[in-house]
């Protein structure tokens, strides 16, 4: 496949989807913004797309909670086909509250039968908009093939990753689910500002078993210039935004 094609999901309350579509377009996909309105009339749509991305902002305003009105909508009207877009190994990314509707949605992590494994909770701190670093922690999923360390921006209020319990954080981490975890400029793991919302084991980003649906709260649709770093000027000017090769990775996953 020449060149792969990206739905960006959008609902009443999400703002980051014009980013989320420039990020691909940047990194050589075709990338288009589709209400969920349209997908729910014709979910067999999604079918002409190779990656679903669900972007950030604040998807029906978080009244009930970040994320969980569209995970609700998703799980019941699109559910058997996002399951079949994830199993014929195409790419899901959700960025901040798309992290936690994949996570509300149980595309992330299925539940039990005593409830969610996992969540994400409001910050220890409140409200977070700053620039941190992110570090990968695992080869396990596509998207972050040959990225080490992004300095990228966060804005979220639940941002905060939360176990039901201990042994699930474990499994996870010997699972290698953990695939990002917030550090401070010298890649050394610290507590807050550098782990800004009080996330258990540091967790920026998860994935699924699968490695190919992605979750994680930090923006990298918001560094993919390097004109877009707040200190670009004084550091000078790299050759790309950190967030770049997160985009790039999703498009060379079915070119090769």
């Amino acid at each position: 496949m020449a060149t792969p094609r990206v739905l960006i999901l959008r609902a009443p309350g999400t703002n980051c989807d014009s980013e989320a579509q420039f990020a691909f377009e940047q990194a050589g996909a075709i990338a288009d913004r589709v209400h969920l309105n349209r997908l729910r009339d014709d979910p067999k749509l999604l079918r002409e797309y190779q990656v679903l991305m669900i972007p950030g902002g604040f998807s029906y305003g978080d009244d009930v909670a970040a994320g969980k009105i569209l995970a609700v909508q998703l799980a019941h009207f699109l559910g058997d086909e996002l399951r079949e877009f994830r199993d014929r190994e195409k790419l899901i990314l959700g960025v901040c509250n798309g992290f936690q509707t994949l996570i509300k949605a149980g595309l992330i992590m299925p539940p039990d039968d005593e409830g969610p494994l996992v969540t994400l909770s409001y910050n220890t701190h409140g409200y977070q908009d700053r620039w941190l670093y992110i570090k990968a922690k695992s080869d396990r999923c596509p998207f972050l093939k040959n990225v080490t360390v992004m300095h990228v921006p966060m804005a979220h209020g639940e941002g905060n990753f939360v176990c039901r319990k201990e042994w699930i954080l474990r499994g996870l981490e010997e699972a290698g689910q953990i695939v990002l975890k917030y550090v401070d400029e010298h890649g050394k793991p610290g507590g807050y500002p550098v782990n800004p919302n009080g996330s258990q084991g540091d967790v920026a980003g998860l994935c699924d078993a699968s490695g190919r649906v992605l979750g994680l709260m930090p923006h990298p649709e918001r560094h993919v210039l390097p004109t877009q770093h707040p200190r670009w000027t004084r550091e000078g000017l790299k050759q790309e935004g950190d967030g770049l090769q997160l985009f790039r990775n999703a498009v060379e996953f079915f070119k090769g």
